[in-house]
């Protein structure tokens, strides 16, 4: 084994600039791999870091504007959820596979005061699940709670933005303080997470104090919901269209109006989020195999090469006792040792491109108006698919010397010998 290493080592140093460039194919290669996996992750993770902030796993419909006119309706009317539209989603027509039903108000625009402190808000009745509905993170304090429903409770949650606002040198000191909203006042219990340049300005209230105060009608803004029963896109897509037609229905709306309501569909934004995500993963890995496939080839040309050059000596080898097995393991051995070190070299040289990607570009943001959003969020790629890459690229140069190896193992010695 020890004499084998040592020819691979001396084929290797007196061709130089042969091996030189078959490696760097090798080791671009793989390195463009890697760091296009990293990137991409990295993109993905981004994309679905942003989406979560307002995507949820449930169903929102609210009523917007029509845009044809249908039933004696003119267009453009205005339609209005009222708490017998709650009672439908609630009831036996959909027992069993809609779940969690809540509902929020319209709201209404206030301008919030703590001693001299102004800031906007935007005042809503809101229920405990719009916490994780609404997916919002508290950053002190706690959210509504069900005892505030039902005692009426004049309690506020405020976002962060409008905590530093009113307070400051200490955000978080505003909890349990009272704040002016309007003529009235509410006491704040908790403070959920913002950034300083969030778009959140919501303020949320009770649900049940904001209906008794301010609108004690039957209408209501929004009606959200979990289901059971659909998995695929298309099937939520078809749970979607059978519940918002029959919506559409109670409130005269035309079939095919895409005005009359407005609806959220967590469950097919998350869906076509994946499918982007895989498809996304797909197009990197064949971009990859394409550039490995190039030192590949690199790597198969080279070897041809070497059994030309070298077919004097193979015959010579030959003639003094070798086996054509000695000549296969030598030119294979040589194939796999360049694929090795040079591919490993890549892998190591993306990795560290990755870490540098997550270093600089990851740590800046893009401002795109209301929020500024991460372009990279941890762009990298696991040791194991780095390896398993390394591997695939290993066995491919393998398959790469089989060809010349086989021929350098047919050659008769005396046609050898004769070779220049």
């Amino acid at each position: 084994m020890r004499e084998l290493f040592h020819e691979i080592g001396s084929s290797l140093r007196q061709n130089k600039l042969r091996t030189a460039l078959t490696g760097f194919a090798v080791s671009w290669g793989i390195f463009l791999l890697i760091t296009l996996l990293g990137a991409g992750n990295g993109l993905m993770n981004s994309f679905k870091g942003n989406v979560d902030q307002y995507v949820s796993q449930g169903i929102t419909v609210e009523g917007w504007r029509t845009s044809k006119a249908y039933a004696g309706y003119k267009e453009n009317r205005r339609i209005q959820l009222d708490t017998k539209d709650l009672d439908y989603t609630q009831g036996k027509d959909w027992e069993g596979r809609i779940q969690n039903v809540i509902s929020s108000t319209s709201g209404s625009s206030v301008v919030l005061t703590l001693d001299s402190h102004t800031v906007d808000g935007w005042m809503e009745g809101k229920m405990p699940q719009h916490l994780e509905q609404d997916k919002l993170q508290m950053a002190a304090g706690r959210y509504i709670n069900q005892g505030d429903m039902d005692d009426f409770r004049k309690v506020m949650v405020l976002s962060l933005a409008q905590a530093k606002e009113l307070s400051p040198e200490d955000p978080e000191a505003i909890i349990g303080k009272w704040v002016g909203a309007g003529k009235l006042a509410f006491q704040v219990i908790g403070i959920y997470h913002t950034d300083e340049q969030s778009w959140r300005r919501s303020s949320p209230i009770p649900y049940s104090t904001y209906k008794r105060i301010f609108d004690p009608s039957d209408k209501i803004a929004s009606i959200t919901f979990t289901v059971d029963g659909p998995r695929t896109l298309q099937e939520h897509q078809a749970f979607q269209e059978e519940y918002v037609g029959a919506l559409k229905r109670r409130h005269s709306i035309a079939p095919d109006d895409e005005r009359g309501l407005w609806v959220g569909n967590g469950y097919t934004d998350n869906l076509q989020m994946s499918n982007a995500s895989h498809i996304l993963n797909v197009a990197l890995w064949i971009l990859g195999l394409l550039t490995l496939v190039s030192g590949i080839v690199g790597i198969s040309n080279i070897m041809l090469i070497t059994v030309k050059e070298r077919t004097h000596e193979f015959g010579i080898r030959k003639a003094i006792g070798a086996k054509p097995g000695d000549i296969l393991k030598l030119i294979i051995a040589e194939s796999v040792s360049i694929t090795a070190l040079f591919g490993y070299i890549g892998m190591l040289l993306g990795m560290i491109a990755c870490e540098i990607l997550d270093q600089t570009v990851a740590k800046r943001g893009v401002d795109i108006g209301f929020e500024e959003i991460k372009m990279l969020v941890n762009p990298s790629v696991g040791l194991d698919v780095a390896l398993e890459a390394t591997l695939l690229l290993i066995i491919a140069g393998t398959l790469a010397g089989i060809i010349p190896a086989w021929k350098a193992a047919r050659v008769k010695p005396i046609e050898a010998l004769r070779a220049e």
